[in-house]
């Protein structure tokens, strides 16, 4: 059972979270004040931390800047109650580590999807190191990389683009490292014949951009929106800075780049030796952790120009094959959305 701890002066609203949170199957530990809400935590190590902003004795950011300076409960997601919507709030929490707002007077609905989303992350982050001394220290540093990267984004000039917008063409200057706060964007070359070829997709909380600008070059590929999109732009400098003090940083890009080149070398496998049918079902399962949702189903809405162009092949071929996996019952399509809902299916297709 998930252990939450609310730190919440106004009784009446403290004991009405606890209530619902209770009633949801959670355990709960409640504290009247930052103070007090700092003790229970060493205290109770809870999986996630609910805390208002407006207290006395110690309020939500001292609670939060206390709280991030503990090794031990440093990682805790941590989402703020606060009956204050002004953005100066939200950007110094943000720039504090917290991980989540909830305005009140908060929805139910709403309060519960954001306590399972936090903790659904963290657990994710978490799963994906074990529980030996060095499984630890190598999740710190992390989810400390992750934060810092992520503070990057506060306080950025935002644009927007609309579906097939571009964002950048090959042999452009980089300078810009990108983030995309809502939307899609696709990667990708085209031949002297003016066909495209998608090399990576981007969804929401994605970085994009950063090789050229640690070659100090200018950009080998193309980008551009595939349905309306948000992007922040964090000036080619920031990022160097950060990148030259923080060793987290420098060890996450390396991982990162890394993991590319070798999704690299077997999509050109894949390119070279597989069958359609290997093709279009890689692919299929390449968009199902772009767009899968809470639910381990995905609704990917794509063209199928660009599917095409990520399976390296015909748009005729990609639509004949998607038909005989709708068949199959692979996969359905809804008003031209791929409907996916069991990927082990396709990923134990046979050839």
């Amino acid at each position: 059972m998930d252990k939450i701890l609310v730190i919440e002066d106004n009784t009446d609203v403290r004991e009405n979270l606890a209530e619902i949170l209770e009633l949801s199957g959670y355990e709960v530990v409640t504290a009247e004040n930052g103070k007090r809400g700092v003790e229970a935590a060493l205290k109770a190590t809870p999986d996630i931390i609910l805390c208002d902003i407006m207290m006395p004795e110690l309020d939500g950011f001292g609670v939060l800047r206390i709280l991030s300076k503990t090794p031990a409960i440093a990682n805790i997601p941590f989402v703020f109650l606060t009956a204050k919507a002004e953005k100066e709030d939200f950007r110094r929490g943000m720039g504090l580590g917290a991980d989540d707002y909830i305005t009140k007077p908060f929805d139910d609905v709403e309060l519960l999807d954001t306590i399972e989303m936090r903790l659904r992350k963290s657990k994710k982050l978490r799963s994906s190191f074990d529980g030996t001394e060095g499984g630890v220290h190598k999740f710190l540093r992390e989810a400390k990389a992750q934060s810092e990267m992520l503070q990057l984004t506060e306080d950025r000039e935002s644009r927007l683009y609309r579906n097939r917008d571009v964002i950048f063409r090959e042999g452009q200057t980089a300078r810009w490292l990108y983030f995309v706060s809502s939307g899609r964007v696709k990667i990708f070359h085209t031949n002297d014949f003016g066909k495209e070829f998608i090399t990576h997709l981007y969804g929401p909380g994605d970085f994009m951009g950063y090789l050229p600008l640690l070659n100090d070059d200018q950009y080998s590929d193309n980008a551009s929106a595939i349905e309306d999109t948000e992007l922040l732009l964090i000036p080619k400098s920031d990022f160097v800075n950060l990148l030259h003090s923080s060793r987290d940083i420098s060890t996450n890009l390396i991982k990162i780049l890394a993991g590319q080149v070798a999704e690299n070398e077997q999509l050109l496998l894949q390119l070279a030796y597989g069958s359609v049918r290997d093709k279009v079902s890689s692919t299929l399962v390449t968009l199902f952790h772009k767009y899968k949702d809470e639910n381990n189903h995905a609704l990917v809405s794509l063209l199928r120009e660009d599917l095409a162009s990520m399976a390296g092949i015909a748009k005729e071929t990609i639509i004949r094959t998607l038909s005989d996996f709708r068949e199959e019952g692979l996969i359905e399509i809804v008003d031209h959305e791929i409907v996916i809902r069991d990927v082990k299916k396709i990923e134990n297709l046979p050839y």
